[in-house]
């Protein structure tokens, strides 16, 4: 058996929340490239004068990612890879390290969980982690965005970045994008821990599969690409709203419309190849690395406990 085998003992919702941030952050240093090229493309074509500058500045992933290392250098490809960890750390310790207890909370402690109790407890940490990730998400688009801008760097730092929103755009400024936020999250957590829920439960269920390694592989795969074909519209609208200058749209709801008329409805799915590029490969890298680092700690608590 690949990996560490699985403990007596269930791992803990302390071992859950520090392992699902940890391994987020993991997955997050792999794909970064990736999230960033994504953001890159779902924010090309907005302004009819960024395009009429540089017609077509975008083409594809790999595109997108050798002109930024053409044009701004490699250190380009993570922009904004700090507010991305500080967000992973907390966001995803919420909607993945406590999905498994608020689905125990909906089921009252029954160890069979229905279709509706792993939706409901999805959205429920999806707008946890929202509520508690907002800002340091808002921070990571505008850093990954920002080379669209001209007359230099929008933000110098991290800090920086914090604290230029803040006063140019007030507190609120931070939050920019929760409504979105939350439903993109709402419906990514659902597609991504949900799918891959179901898909590990059946591959164990049918034993064509063992609970190990190919098998936490195959479910996070498959659950990076639903997530992606769900989630991508609700994403795209989120990154341009969150990187809009202030009173550009009017809402979430009228960033959606203008992009409709003016775009048509294609511009809901810009991006979605590093999208599912992007999600394939940090569901793998996370799911795989949460499930083996849940079984370190466990084994290495155990030994703490009974050293000799």
């Amino acid at each position: 058996m690949v990996g560490f085998k699985p403990t007596d003992v269930p791992p803990t919702a302390t071992v859950k929340f520090l392992g699902a941030g940890t391994a987020a952050c993991i997955a997050d240093l792999v794909t970064f490239p990736l999230d960033t090229a994504k953001v890159r493309l779902q924010i090309q074509g907005e302004s009819k004068l960024a395009v009429a500058a540089k017609s077509a500045q975008y083409k594809g992933v790999f595109g997108t990612i050798a002109t930024m290392v053409k044009n701004e250098g490699p250190k380009s490809l993570y922009n904004g890879l700090v507010a991305g960890l500080q967000r992973q750390m907390s966001f995803a310790s919420v909607r993945i390290g406590l999905y498994d207890s608020v689905k125990q909370f909906y089921t009252k402690g029954s160890e069979h969980a229905g279709i509706g109790s792993r939706l409901l407890a999805g959205c429920t940490t999806g707008a946890m982690a929202v509520a508690v990730a907002q800002p340091t998400d808002v921070v990571k688009v505008r850093f990954q965005a920002q080379a669209r801008t001209e007359g230099g760097k929008r933000y110098q730092g991290t800090l920086d970045a914090y604290k230029t929103i803040a006063r140019e755009e007030g507190v609120r400024g931070l939050w920019k994008g929760t409504s979105p936020n939350i439903t993109r999250n709402a419906l990514v957590n659902c597609a991504e821990l949900v799918t891959y829920d179901l898909i590990k439960d059946a591959l164990l269920k049918y034993n064509l599969m063992t609970d190990n390694l190919p098998c936490h592989f195959t479910s996070a795969f498959g659950a990076g690409f639903c997530t992606t074909v769900i989630a991508s519209p609700v994403d795209v609208v989120k990154t341009r709203y969150m990187n809009s200058a202030p009173g550009q749209y009017g809402s979430a709801v009228n960033c959606a419309l203008t992009m409709l008329r003016k775009e048509g409805p294609l511009a809901f799915y810009k991006g979605f190849t590093p999208s599912f590029l992007r999600l394939g490969s940090w569901n793998v890298v996370m799911f795989v690395t949460y499930e083996q680092l849940k079984r370190a700690m466990m084994a290495a608590r155990g030994s703490w406990e009974a050293p000799f």
